[in-house]
């Protein structure tokens, strides 16, 4: 390589976004996972031993799927191919092939394909894996934030481990931020930048896990403090504050405090806003909650747990209310999507109120701790075996769509818990059905002879 093309290929480096820069080299500088990547890590042990299996890595954006398929194909000397599910097609595929006979013939070498983002493969895209990976042609690594097993077909997910990522937590954002500030070669350690402890936060807070958004949003600030390099010139620069950073990302920090306690004042204000059926409080602290950079889809599970907590059966519809909300959001994304989950807390905070499932939940579980396992009565155990059937196992069943209605009275607690009532329908909405009908049950069953 001559100068020109060193100083080439050095600016070259230079200009890809520190995210790219900062990628760990080794498994040593990865961060996070280390239930598969510790001294005991499934991952670990397949590369010591070089017996690398077809996988599909689910988890998070920015939690270092695509950083941990380079770092496998480099440990054992494979030859790697990155496929795009986006912009290839079943074409590209047959090319690929092609290329990993080549160098298996040629070269003795594996070929590991990771494609990227696979859930977005059709099913006949899919189907022209299958051969390939079973024969062991090619090592298959597929990426997806999706769920595998709705979006894998699963001929192709039988032939692959399921290997689960988690989103990086603060203290991994917290070293990833600091090597990249630290570092001379690839990350930002000849500017001399520091960041302010409540700037570090804030980063932290709004990454939301994902190490790719805290390196850009550094890189962003960093943008603004670092000055055009003069030749002879002192060119390290001061600190990245809390108002810098707010400036850099548009993002104002009505954050979170760093005991944490705002962040559950906020949430804890949102639950009690739709507990008392106020849908103005309701949406006056999502939007706090959001533009504070909350992840929305916390608060969407605050809010399925919400709906099962505190309005229950009195309002049947609201748990698909809530999971329908949770969905668009992960469809549409930030902004579009927040309005879904603003539409699900006015319906929420104008519901009818139940707190009946919340309430016979506990109080089955004091119930099973005070009276411990009691045994399934005879009539309703399962008896799929004569000797079962002979000792008494379903004897006097009374099968309930047999009888008028669909009921029949028939005991199903314990014989030492009969008669117990943990779940006590409210009047409001939907339970006020459900009670009349209850007493109208029980009053059958009170007058007939228990089985």
């Amino acid at each position: 390589m001559d100068l020109f093309d060193y100083r080439a290929q050095k600016a070259s480096a230079a200009s890809k976004p520190l995210a790219d820069r900062m990628r760990p080299k080794s498994l040593d500088e990865f961060v996070g996972q280390s239930h598969i990547l510790g001294k005991e890590g499934l991952i670990r042990k397949a590369i010591e031993k070089d017996r690398i299996f077809s996988m599909i890595l689910w988890g998070p954006p920015g939690c270092g799927k695509t950083t941990l398929a380079r770092l496998i194909a480099n440990e054992t000397g494979s030859y790697f191919v990155h496929f795009s599910a986006v912009l290839s097609g079943v074409k590209e595929i047959r090319s690929v092939i092609e290329d990993a006979k080549n160098q298996q013939k040629l070269y003795q070498k594996s070929t590991i394909l990771f494609v990227d983002e696979i859930h977005r493969f059709n099913k006949t895209q899919q189907d022209a894996f299958l051969h390939h990976v079973e024969s062991g042609l090619i090592t298959l690594i597929g990426a997806t934030t999706e769920n595998p097993s709705f979006e894998v077909i699963p001929p192709l997910l039988s032939r692959c481990r399921l290997i689960i990522l988690n989103g990086l937590s603060s203290d991994n954002i917290a070293v990833i931020i600091d090597r990249a500030l630290k570092d001379s070669e690839r990350g930002l350690g000849k500017t001399g930048i520091v960041l302010d402890r409540d700037a570090l936060s804030f980063l932290i807070h709004i990454a939301e896990g994902d190490a790719r958004i805290a390196l850009n949003n550094l890189e962003i600030a960093a943008s603004l403090l670092i000055p055009e390099r003069e030749p002879g010139k002192n060119n390290k620069t001061g600190h990245i504050s809390l108002q810098v950073l707010e400036m850099a990302l548009q993002k104002k920090a009505l954050v979170y405090d760093k005991s944490g306690e705002e962040h559950f004042n906020l949430i804890s204000a949102f639950h009690k806003s739709l507990r008392g059926s106020d849908p103005d409080a309701a949406i006056y602290w999502l939007e706090r909650m959001l533009l504070a950079g909350e992840n929305p889809l916390y608060i969407a599970r605050r809010m399925v747990r919400f709906v099962s907590e505190d309005v229950g059966n009195a309002d049947p519809y609201a748990l698909g209310v809530a999971l329908n909300a949770m969905e668009a959001f992960k469809f549409l994304g930030h902004p579009e999507g927040e309005l879904a989950l603003t539409q699900a807390a006015v319906y929420l905070a104008t519901a009818p109120k139940s707190n009946s499932i919340y309430l016979s939940s506990n109080m089955v579980k004091k119930e099973i701790k005070s009276s411990g396992s009691q045994p399934v009565p005879l009539h309703i155990r399962n008896a799929p075996t004569r000797l079962m059937k002979e000792i008494g196992y379903g004897k006097d069943y009374r099968y309930a769509h047999d009888y008028k209605e669909g009921f029949t009275p028939q005991d199903y607690l314990p014989e030492k818990l009969r008669g117990r009532r943990y779940y006590s329908p409210t009047d409001r909405g939907y339970e006020k059905t459900i009670k009349q009908r209850l007493e109208k049950w029980r009053k059958l069953k009170k007058g007939s002879k228990p089985k």
